[in-house]
This record gives C-alpha cells, structure tokens and sequence, in this order.
C-alpha cells in the first residue's frame, strides 16, 4: 500500500473503534492524528481543548506565525512543508550555544532559558511543550507576567515529575490551549497536533 493509503486506512480503522464523541469536526481531526500517532485511544478521555484553542491556532499558522518547540524532535515531527505555504516556520531554541551556556551558568534547564530567548518570537505565535514541563510551567509565568503572549499553546509534556501538574496548571488559565490531563504525552503528539492545525488550516 502506498503512505496515504495505509493513513486514509489508518483514519478509517479509528474513526470506526472510536465510535460516538463529543468533538468538533475540526477537533476530532486533532484527537484522531493524535491518536494516530500513538495507537492509544485513552487520547479521546484525555484531551482538553480550549473553546477557542483551534480557531487561534488556525488563524496563527494562516497569519505565517512562527511555531517554537521545546525540543528538536518535535520540530523534526512537524511538516515544515505544510507551514511554509502560509509563510509559517519552526524553530526549536534547544541547541542554541548561548541558551546552553545560560542554563549552565544559572543552574536552569536548557528548556527553562529557551522559553525566555524565544518570547519575542512568539508573539502571536503557537508554544509547543512536547516534554520539558519546565518549559511550560515558566512559559506560564511568563504569560502572567506580560512578557510572553502565543496566540496558542499546546502543551503535552511527558513524564512523572510535574508533566501533569504543569498541564493542569495550563487548563486553569484563559490562554488558548490543547493539553491532556495526565502524565501521558510527547515530542512526537504534540507535533501531530500542529500537522492536524495545519492541514485544517490549508
């Protein structure tokens, strides 16, 4: 089978498992990429979609926004193709040698230090926290502070310490957000989560 025919069987396959769901049209092609992803259907009890998290984020990526993850292999994930028809882009702050040697002079994280290095970039843009809760939790403050404001976040990270906290803490603001509830996630569903916006999008 070719690859769009094995994931038009892919989609076929869920959408028959998945059975009756409260989702949008525009949502339930976000749950069903991230089930895709993965083979875990717990996706359809687990996520959490802000009202108007969807319509921002379609909106964002249709303005060229740029798109920041917290690691590469998010941003590898992600269809830099799909993106670029906008005039959208990703960018990932990881490597970065002056992010590197903040996090060691400070004693943060690299995800920490990034988040601050990338605020101006993400002006009316998607956050995107595959795995450092870290990252989402001072993103957080941050936005509290004014002195970063995405047009979207999505924040999916993976783990047993404070993965889970730090998306509950997310849930209780009013920023546009895709989230779950948990500690499930990762790298490789928070960037089906973009592809899903930007297929929408398109």
């Amino acid at each position: 089978m070719k690859p769009h025919e094995i994931e038009a069987k892919s989609f076929a396959i869920i959408d028959g498992e998945a059975g009756p769901h409260n989702f949008s049209p525009d949502e339930w092609k976000i749950v069903r990429r991230m089930i895709h992803t993965t083979a875990d259907f717990e996706y359809m009890e687990m996520v959490r979609i802000a009202d108007n998290a969807v319509a921002a984020g379609i909106k964002a990526i249709q303005n060229g926004c740029t798109v920041i993850t917290d690691t590469n292999m998010a941003r590898t994930g992600i269809r830099k193709d799909l993106l670029a028809g906008f005039g959208s882009r990703c960018e990932c702050l990881m490597a970065d040698p002056q992010v590197a040697a903040q996090a060691k002079e400070k004693g943060l994280t690299r995800a920490h230090v990034a988040v601050e290095k990338a605020a101006h970039m993400m002006e009316n843009g998607i956050y995107v926290v595959g795995n450092a809760p870290t990252a989402l939790l001072h993103l957080l403050d941050m936005i509290k502070k004014k002195e970063a404001n995405p047009a979207l976040v999505v924040g999916l990270p993976v783990g047993f310490v404070n993965a889970a906290e730090s998306k509950a803490a997310l849930m209780e603001t009013d920023i546009p957000y895709i989230s779950n509830v948990g500690r499930k996630g990762g790298s490789n569903v928070a960037a089906s989560v973009i592809n899903a916006l930007a297929l929408i999008a398109g």
